[in-house]
């Protein structure tokens, strides 16, 4: 299979993605077409450009910049390396999408290129997040700021779908984020959406709490936009600041810096699996095709399991299964 990378997309482009997607056609046996402009492809690849197998080139004379607005990418511009890419997999020259460029831009061409999978009103950005158990899926983070009952209903069951099929999570439990565990607590939307998710095809837990989105009591966890993107901000700030209070502390004196030493096996484990790069980006649910939007500070790594997300998502037929899920709940309900 074929996976279109967007390389002007993010901070550390174009080097980050062209790595990446390097990276992973030797380790996932995937091919990959960096879409950018061509000449500075060539120019980072260098000497290993004759060399190198299952790589494609596309041009595209134009970038979308992270201050643009989304649409700027799907009306204006055409040429862009996100439009390009996104227009590659609607003609079926690759079987999916990866970018860590400006994140609304990616999520407008996708929906308006790809377009939306049947009982999909709006696309869902899901996240997976580390848990004592492994992992979760939080969604969505920031596709939809205001959202309907029915939207956070199709939410979970993409959702589940997804842990399912890509995370290897049997029967996983979806939790509705709210702020209390009975079924009358919280607002309008949650209250309404918990008594819609009671009818639904997946194993619905119930309400969880914000101390219970990393606990890992549920497998899938479902919320608005605006709630799930401020919390993955939370998580970010608090992780980065935990570690710059942590690594302060171990140099503070010669006791500290022995212990780090019996330590360090198990401070790396905490690293590795606290890290976002390990999983790589959000897979934009609900659309036609397999698209994955990855981090502005994506590395070759993140872009790399990106890549992973991309070719399990397509291998295992998320979407067909999604449609059908959704097909028969929304005649059954």
């Amino acid at each position: 299979m074929k996976i279109a990378v967007d390389v002007m997309g993010g901070d550390y482009a174009p080097d980050s993605p062209i790595e990446g997607a390097i990276e992973a056609v030797s380790e996932y046996g995937v091919e990959v077409i960096l879409v950018g402009k061509e000449e500075v492809i060539k120019e980072k690849l260098g000497s290993r450009l004759h060399d190198l197998s299952g790589v494609e080139i596309v041009n595209a004379d134009e970038q979308v910049e992270m201050a643009d607005p989304p649409t700027i990418a799907f009306r204006k511009k055409k040429n862009s390396s996100i439009r390009i890419a996104t227009d590659l997999v609607k003609e079926g020259r690759a079987q999916g999408l990866v970018s860590a460029g400006n994140t609304g831009a990616v999520m407008a061409t996708a929906k308006f290129v790809l377009g939306t999978l049947e009982g999909v009103d709006r696309p869902a950005l899901a996240m997976a997040i580390p848990t004592p158990e492994g992992s979760a899926v939080l969604l969505d983070v920031g596709a939809n700021v205001d959202c309907k009952p029915e939207h956070l209903v199709q939410f979970a069951i993409m959702g589940s779908t997804f842990a399912s099929e890509v995370l290897g999570k049997e029967n996983p439990k979806v939790g509705l984020l709210n702020i209390g565990e009975e079924e009358t607590k919280g607002n309008e939307l949650t209250r309404k959406t918990y008594q819609s998710l009671l009818r639904a095809p997946i194993n619905f837990y119930g309400n969880v709490e914000g101390r219970d989105v990393f606990a890992g009591r549920v497998e899938v966890i479902v919320c608005d936009g605006f709630t799930g993107n401020v919390i993955l901000k939370v998580s970010e700030s608090i992780a980065e600041t935990m570690a710059s209070i942590l690594k302060e502390e171990l140099s503070r004196d010669f006791f500290a810096r022995i212990g780090y030493i019996f330590l360090k096996k198990a401070f790396a484990h905490f690293k590795k699996k606290a890290d976002y790069a390990e999983y790589g980006g959000a897979p934009l649910l609900g659309i036609k095709e397999v698209c994955v939007i990855c981090h502005g500070r994506s590395s070759p790594k993140a872009i790399k399991n990106a890549i992973r997300i991309v070719k399990n998502y397509y291998e295992n037929r998320v979407n067909e299964r999604i449609r059908k899920r959704l097909v028969e709940f929304n005649k059954n309900g």
